[in-house]
């Protein structure tokens, strides 16, 4: 035994008292352990030490994320450590010895691993030695039979480890909130009124369902206004009245804000847990144990709340599923609207998914008969909804304010007399100042002929690549050979400089990535902003400009219409309703889909026209897809060796653009300097799970092998261009 496991073993290390009296204490301490003939065990082997009398055999899952050992393996459960290793808990384990390093029966060696806990066993179906127990980390159970079933769906939805899914779903432990004991729970509410429920055909009724205990589903397309954080709390408060839990993910901590303010006006204080990142681990640690251990039953947070241990779950809720913020960023990139329903399907209680616009996969729930539409009528949205106006190109080619300064006179006029009430937003599809530049006749994006990087003019004069920084002094159009350029996207701060020229009596303000705001003042004011930070005004804004519609809608991407729609009525829904005076103009072609889906306030008409797009096209949601990238040998060999479906249909190689120096890498980006490629595999529906299946064999066979580089995995994709 080394020393310094003796002085760990032995009580009287840490003695302190004065003189000469500690030497004789430690003397007598050891005489008493050896009288008292008790094995003297390593706490890393326990070797000599007696198992635990009634199921003596632990199976843990370890904290390795590689696909070949996503699997259990059998510990032996040292006596001294019985009452403690109880399914669910956290240990320590010595992982990666080989069979010869046995011991009087014991596996040894190896390296030190966290892991659970997920089943207490009378005896192993492995035949060879087991290695013990290292230590239980906490007797506290994270996780839960209900935890355990959900995150393997997960991982087998995904094609990835039940390890790297359980590092998403249970937070790193804190001692501190840990040794905090939770509050008792408080009574079930009475069930709420239906309140602004009532605008919608079957509201009321979807409220009575849940405080009956019911599990209706439903998709529900939010009236535009400031009422939905409240309509949230009335659902979660009609399904405590049950003497259930509920569970609601928004996108980012602004709406969970919202949603945790409406609760708390409407069920007080200690009925529910706020799970967000700004809370800090102490504190989100304590808040998640709280659900765990029935003290609290309605969780509302952002992405990783999804996986929060709710008690007798009675509603799962997830708002404005087409964020980009709902899809994990980590392995297995799971999606909050798919594991919402997996909990769903899998403990039978209700599902809602809301939103101010609707994605086509929402519209798929609704055509497949999974859940049904929650809508208001016609009347109830014109009274809810700005006035929409267009601007289209013809306009802006005639219009000599627009060519001078990209604002057409409809803006201005609509600014003026928006400022005249209170506040007016602009939104700017872009932050900063230096534009990117495109033709001014057909738009095609200005491109170095060194590098084809973005072009750009940061002093408004000069034209520079945006990549490789050389100069350029004699551009002209591929396409159709014009030389004159316009902005593509002007920046959020140059827009301001320009509205804070023309209204200079008005504070103008801004709110993007690096700043944010969360509320405006009633006052009159200019607020620029990037899509997305939008502040909410008190008393909605007068008026709203959508700048540079056509930019949102040119990019390469599958969901760029309905991005742009989601992003434009999430502005429009902060303006006040027509019957208010409130107008929002659209700088966009007035005769694209997305406009006039805009116009006539029609999100969820707009995702049934791309979805019967989509089943043309046979892509998601109608078909399953994966996206599989890596270096080009890689991917060739991972396509050799995997066994995929017979009726796989494989797109491509394509190649990866790869992540811009100095910005943020995107999941599907190749690292920075690095040439990938990439396959989109397609399969029928209901044939999902054999091609996941299928993929996380074959990148469990190339991991096992060691020594080449791996490919990334992502099941339906989010951006697939």
């Amino acid at each position: 035994m080394s020393s310094e496991n003796e002085q760990s073993a032995d009580p009287g290390a840490g003695a302190d008292e004065p003189g000469a009296g500690a030497p004789e204490q430690l003397a007598l301490i050891r005489e008493t352990v050896r009288r008292a003939k008790v094995p003297r065990a390593k706490p890393r082997t326990w070797r000599g030490a007696a198992l635990a009398g009634e199921l003596p055999v632990a199976r843990v899952l370890v904290n390795k994320g590689v696909l070949h050992l996503d699997q259990f393996f059998d510990y032996a459960v040292p006596e001294e450590l019985d009452a403690d290793a109880q399914p669910g808990v956290r240990v320590r384990v010595r992982f990666g010895a080989g069979r010869r390093n046995v011991h009087g029966g014991r596996r040894e060696g190896g390296g030190l691993i966290d892991g659970f806990i997920v089943e207490r066993r009378a005896e192993s179906d492995y035949q060879g030695a087991l290695a013990a127990l290292a230590y239980v980390v906490s007797p506290e159970p994270v996780l839960g039979p209900e935890l355990l079933a959900l995150s393997r769906a997960v991982a087998d939805r995904y094609a990835g480890s039940l390890a790297d899914v359980l590092q998403l779903a249970v937070p790193p432990r804190n001692g501190r909130a840990e040794s905090r004991p939770s509050p008792e729970p408080l009574p079930p509410p009475p069930p709420p009124e239906p309140g602004t429920w009532e605008r919608y055909g079957q509201g009321p009724a979807f409220l009575r369902a849940l405080a009956e205990g019911g599990a209706p589903r439903a998709v529900w397309t939010a009236l535009p206004g400031p009422h939905w954080p409240a309509e949230i709390a009335r659902a979660v408060a009609a399904t405590l009245s049950s003497g259930r839990g509920a569970l609601v993910v928004v996108p980012d901590g602004r709406a969970a804000g919202r949603v945790d303010a409406a609760l708390t006006e409407m069920l007080g204080a200690g009925r529910h847990a706020l799970l967000t990142a700004d809370s800090g681990p102490e504190k989100r640690y304590r808040q998640w144990l709280a659900v765990r251990r029935g003290s609290v039953r309605a969780v509302v947070g952002t992405r990783a709340a999804m996986f929060a241990p709710v008690r007798d779950l009675g509603l799962v809720a997830v708002w404005d599923d087409g964020d980009t913020s709902h899809s994990d960023t980590n392995a297995p990139f799971p999606h909050v609207r798919e594991v919402l329903e997996l909990r769903a399907a899998q403990g039978r209680c209700a599902f809602l998914l809301g939103g101010l616009s609707c994605t086509v996969e929402a519209a798929q729930l609704v055509e497949s008969g999974w859940a049904l539409p929650l809508l208001a009528d016609r009347e109830q949205l014109r009274r809810a909804a700005p006035l929409i106006r267009t601007v289209g190109d013809g306009e802006l080619a005639r219009d000599g304010a627009a060519r001078s300064a990209r604002l057409p006179s409809l803006a201005w006029q609509t600014v003026r007399d928006g400022l005249r009430t209170g506040p007016v937003l602009v939104q700017v599809p872009r932050r900063g100042y230096a534009p990117r530049l495109a033709c001014e006749r057909c738009r095609t994006p200005a491109r170095c002929r060194h590098c084809a990087g973005p072009l750009e003019a940061p002093d408004q004069q000069d034209l520079n690549c945006a990549w490789c920084g050389q100069a350029e002094r004699a551009w002209s159009c591929v396409e159709c050979g014009s030389q004159r350029l316009r902005a593509q996207i002007v920046g959020a701060r140059r827009t301001a400089e320009e509205l804070g020229r023309a209204f200079p009596a008005v504070p103008v303000r801004t709110s993007g990535r690096d700043h944010i705001l969360d509320a405006v003042p009633a006052a009159p004011a200019l607020v620029v902003s990037t899509p997305g930070a939008e502040p909410v005004a008190e008393g909605g804004y007068a008026a709203a400009l959508l700048l540079d519609g056509w930019a949102m809608l040119g990019r390469p991407d599958l969901r760029a219409g309905e991005e742009a729609l989601r992003r434009w009525t999430a502005a429009g829904a902060l303006v006040r309703g027509q019957d208010e005076g409130g107008t929002v103009v659209i700088v966009a072609e007035p005769t694209l889909r997305p406009v006039q889906a805009l116009v006539r306030w029609d999100p969820a008409g707009f995702a049934r026209r791309e979805l019967a797009d989509r089943a043309e096209l046979r892509f998601p949601p109608v078909s399953r897809m994966a996206s599989v990238t890596g270096p080009a040998e890689a991917l060739a060999s991972f396509l050799a060796t995997a066994a995929l479906p017979p009726e796989a249909e494989i797109l491509g190689p394509v190649p990866v653009p790869s992540a811009e120096p100095g910005r943020p890498r995107r999941p599907s980006d190749a690292p920075v300097g690095e040439s990938w490629e990439r396959v989109l595999i397609r399969v029928v529906p209901g044939r999902g799970a054999a091609l996941a299946g299928a993929l996380k064999a074959a990148q469990a066979a190339r991991t096992a092998k060691g020594g080449g580089e791996q490919v990334r995995i992502r099941i339906d994709p989010p951006d697939i261009g």
